[in-house]
């Protein structure tokens, strides 16, 4: 599914701790790495004028050790240029199947925030980004990742708000279970916002038509690869609250979403949910963009 990949980095803690926890790929078909650096001009200039060139090789020859211990084959890069662009672009041209970004979860004052590479790439993306949640122990302070990460084909968390860039990411869905994925929750959410008070009094009859919905995605599932456990999730509320708390709930290895999508009435919906959502889950965000031009 996920044969040729990158990974995005900048050398920093945050970046061994992501590539260290990638072996989880591995179930989902990764098997060629791109262990990507991107220097802006000042960066680049730098590196060029100084010692640095050395510690630049020697960082990425180790993280591309890791990331061959843990199976895959690995190439490494070091490119002049913004990330943002320069990510999404190279995935283009090299035809790869996914991003892989780290984000930094919350910052010193509570904010939910992506680091500033995660939240270009995500925003430019036309393939898949797996952003995976980089924190610090609560014990040690060492900068980590969810061990959730390393099996991210236990169980899948699929939100849906049944809009046309959603049934597109079920599409990735259906192709990630006939990989080996073993578990998958299908949700939606009923969006207390769009509901109150003029659809209030109508509950029951979306009820019966939403759970209808999810049954019929959760039956062309089951037929599907080895033939994996599916259920669904009926909620009410805040979009991204009922999404976070059902994957705290049920213990989701992996969040899948489309990062596009429109809702009852005619504006952004699923966009604004899938980045809140990306900001502060514990498990990796895969996001699937909607159908764009390349860029």
């Amino acid at each position: 599914m996920f044969e040729r990949f990158i990974v995005a980095t900048d050398l920093s803690p945050a970046s061994d701790a992501v590539v260290g926890c990638l072996s989880g790929l591995r179930a989902l078909g990764g098997r060629h790495a791109l262990l990507l650096q991107c220097l802006d001009m000042q960066q680049a200039a730098s590196v060029a004028l100084s010692y640095t060139t050395a510690l630049l090789d020697d960082y990425l020859a180790r993280q591309k050790a890791v990331l061959e211990g843990q199976g895959f084959e690995v190439e490494t890069r070091v490119v002049p240029g913004f990330a943002k662009r320069e990510i999404n672009r190279i995935a283009h041209a090299e035809d790869c199947d996914l991003i892989v970004v780290g984000s930094h979860g919350h910052s010193i004052l509570g904010e939910a925030l992506l680091g500033g590479v995660a939240s270009e790439v995500i925003h430019g993306a036309a393939r898949p980004v797996l952003v995976v949640r980089v924190a610090r122990g609560p014990e040690s302070g060492e900068v980590c990742v969810s061990p959730r990460t390393c099996e991210l084909a236990s169980h899948l968390l699929f939100p849906t708000d049944f809009s046309p860039n959603a049934d597109l990411a079920f599409t990735v869905v259906g192709s990630l279970v006939s990989s080996g994925v073993r578990q998958v929750t299908l949700l939606h959410v009923q969006d207390r916002g769009l509901f109150e008070p003029h659809l209030t009094h109508r509950r029951e009859e979306f009820d019966t038509i939403d759970r209808a919905r999810l049954e019929s995605l959760a039956q062309r599932l089951r037929v599907q690869g080895a033939g994996p456990r599916v259920e669904i999730a009926l909620r009410y509320g805040v979009p991204h609250q009922e999404i976070l708390a059902v994957a705290r709930e049920r213990d989701a290895h992996l969040i899948a979403m489309g990062s596009q999508g429109r809702g009852f009435v005619p504006e952004l919906l699923l966009g604004s949910v899938s980045h809140r959502v990306a900001r502060q889950a514990e498990s990796p965000v895969l996001l699937i963009p909607a159908e764009r031009p390349r860029p």
